[in-house]
């Protein structure tokens, strides 16, 4: 009797995901895969795909826009993750209190995170605009000439880190839940003992926020590494591909260009680098990285 009642709960869990299970298989995999073997083909998407080998792949370090798509997009995350994460954990250790107008500014500082990118982008297109936007004009205020934010190579990065950080909202309510899960406990002993404000980050705050804080930072890198609205939205790549991220590179081979073998081995290519950096991040934290047992103590992963 217990066996037939472990396969009845059986079929009804596949039961009851059967249709994410078809919407996976439909919409995910089958797709990655048909990706898979595009990439290893010549395919304008009008006539039929030629099979040319590993041609896409080694061809794209031929590319002197691929090269560069691959550094803006590289620059760019290497700025940005560390300065998001960083911002949202103080803001968040800011937060954290339960002064009557910190309800309010929690959501405030959510709120942009809500937008959709191309609101975000159209929004930030206009206070970047080197003649009418608030940054110039604000800066008029004081006698200063303003850059020409998304039409200067050397000022269009800067305006993209700006809008980014802007958006640092989700972040901050990660780690607000990660440090209310901080046992009250532990900063009262500390107190006790005379530690002050640094020494409890250092020693206490940031140990028990280590696995909030290494998947903010993944899952940041990993949608920094893929960013394309913005630079769509705000520059189309300009000016002179200084803002050429990789995933508009890769629309415009697929969807401009018609070389959706080139595309797919961009996105495979993506792929690869998004895991291997994945991994060697886990590894390279894998000894200060600390997780609460079921005790109540505290471990190295």
């Amino acid at each position: 009797m217990h066996n037939i009642s472990k396969k009845r709960e059986s079929r009804k869990f596949f039961l009851f995901i059967s249709p994410w299970l078809a919407g996976f298989l439909i919409f995910t995999l089958t797709p990655m895969c048909m990706s898979l073997y595009y990439s290893f083909t010549s395919w304008d998407v009008m006539n039929p795909a030629q099979f040319i080998g590993l041609d896409n792949y080694t061809g794209l370090f031929h590319d002197e826009l691929f090269l560069k798509s691959l550094q803006v997009t590289g620059i760019y995350t290497a700025v940005v993750v560390p300065m998001n994460v960083l911002l949202s954990l103080l803001v968040a250790i800011l937060l954290n209190s339960e002064h009557k107008f910190f309800g309010l500014f929690r959501t405030i500082y959510y709120l942009p995170s809500v937008l959709s990118g191309v609101v975000a982008s159209v929004l930030w297109k206009w206070i970047f605009n080197s003649k009418y936007g608030l940054f110039n004009s604000f800066l008029a205020y004081f006698g200063i000439e303003g850059p020409r934010w998304l039409s200067d190579p050397n000022w269009v990065m800067p305006a993209m880190i700006i809008m980014n950080v802007w958006g640092i909202g989700s972040g901050i309510i990660m780690y607000l839940a990660g440090l209310q899960a901080v046992p009250a406990s532990l900063y009262k002993a500390a107190r006790i003992d005379g530690a002050g404000f640094w020494s409890r980050l250092v020693h206490i705050t940031i140990p028990s926020m280590s696995p909030v804080i290494l998947f903010t930072f993944l899952t940041s890198m990993i949608g920094t590494l893929q960013t394309f609205t913005q630079a769509y939205v705000m520059t189309e790549g300009g000016p002179n591909n200084a803002s050429l991220f990789y995933a508009l590179y890769l629309y415009r081979n697929g969807f401009q260009y018609r070389k959706m073998g080139k595309a797919c081995a961009m996105a495979w290519l993506l792929f690869i680098i998004i895991v291997l950096l994945s991994l060697l991040t886990i590894k390279a934290t894998r000894n200060i990285i600390f997780y609460e047992s079921d005790e109540g103590e505290t471990n190295a992963s």
